[in-house]
C-alpha cells in the first residue's frame, strides 16, 4: 500500500442494547488497498461494529475516522456521502430488472426533458461493469437470470459507480460454487489495486485466508487480536474465535506491512 494514512480509523467504539454490551472498546484500522477480515461467532459483535460505520447503528461512544477526519455517521446516507458502502450476502437486488436498471435503482439518470436517459445508463453501466469483469455482456436480462458472481459483479459496481472507497463485504462468496468464488477473489484482487479498502466478514477460513491482508477476531463484542494474515495459522485463528486466546509468540499488526 503505498498511502501510508488509515482509510478508515474507528477507535475505542462501544455499543449496548439494553444490558448487552455488544460492541465494546474496539479499534480498528483500514488502509487503502487493504482487505480487512472481521471474524467471530455470531454474536462476536463483528456485524454490529460493521453496521455502526455503515450508518444502520448510531454509535454510543468513541469515535470513526475518514482519511482523518472526524467523521459523523448517522444513517446509511451519511455513510455513502463518505464513501462507504455495504454489499450484503442478499445483495439486495431487485430480481425481474436487469443489471443497468439495478445499477442505477433509485439514482437513474434524466435527460433535460426529465425522462429516462437509458442509452447514458447503458454506457456508463458497461464501463463500470467492464471494469471488475469484461467478460460480463448480458447485462440487459433480468438478474434473476445470472450467475451468483454475475450478480456479485452488479452489487460491487453499483458501489463502485457511486465512488465507494471503503465496502464493507457480507460473505461475498457464500453459496457460490468454485468458479464463481475465484470470480470474487477477482473482483476483490481488482479493488485492491484501485486502492479500495474493504472490510471481509467471513465464516469461510478459505475465503479469509485466500483474500485478506489482515484479520480482527471479535469475541463477546471485544477484540481478541489484529494479525497479518500471513503471520498466523488456521488452528491460531480458530483458537481466537473459539476461546479468545491470542496466539503465543504473535505480534499483532496495525496494518498489512507491519
Amino acid at each position: 500500500m503505498a498511502d501510508a494514512s488509515p482509510l478508515v480509523e474507528m477507535r475505542d467504539i462501544r455499543k449496548a442494547f439494553g444490558g448487552i454490551h455488544a460492541v465494546d472498546g474496539v479499534s480498528i484500522d483500514l488502509y487503502p488497498g487493504e482487505v480487512v477480515a472481521v471474524l467471530g461467532h455470531n454474536g462476536a459483535g463483528k456485524s454490529t461494529l460493521m453496521k455502526m460505520l455503515a450508518g444502520a447503528y448510531p454509535i454510543d461512544s468513541g469515535e470513526i475516522r475518514i482519511q482523518g477526519q472526524l467523521a459523523r455517521i448517522h444513517d446509511p446516507a451519511d455513510a455513502q456521502h463518505l464513501g462507504i458502502e455495504t454489499i450484503y450476502q442478499t445483495l439486495a437486488l431487485a430480481d425481474n430488472l436487469d443489471a443497468v436498471e439495478n445499477l442505477f435503482l433509485g439514482r437513474e439518470k434524466l435527460t433535460p426533458w426529465r425522462t429516462l436517459d437509458d442509452e447514458l445508463m447503458e454506457v456508463q453501466a458497461r464501463q463500470v461493469f467492464r471494469r471488475l469483469n469484461k467478460n460480463f455482456t448480458n447485462i440487459r436480462v433480468p438478474v434473476r437470470r445470472l450467475s451468483g458472481g454475475q450478480r456479485q459483479v452488479v452489487a460491487i459496481s453499483r458501489a463502485l459507480y457511486f465512488n465507494a472507497r471503503i465496502l464493507v463485504m457480507d460473505e461475498p462468496c457464500a453459496a457460490l460454487g468454485p468458479e464463481e468464488t475465484r470470480m470474487v477473489g477477482d473482483l476483490v484482487r481488482q479493488l485492491k489495486a484501485d486502492g479500495v479498502g474493504i472490510f471481509l466478514i467471513s465464516h469461510d477460513m478459505q475465503d479469509v485466508f485466500a483474500l485478506s491482508d489482515r484479520l480482527a477476531v471479535m469475541k463477546n463484542g471485544r477484540l481478541v487480536g489484529t494479525y497479518r494474515t500471513q503471520d498466523v495459522t488456521e488452528d491460531e485463528v480458530l483458537g481466537m474465535i473459539i476461546l479468545g486466546k491470542q496466539p503465543d509468540g504473535k505480534v499483532q499488526a496495525k496494518r498489512a506491512g507491519g
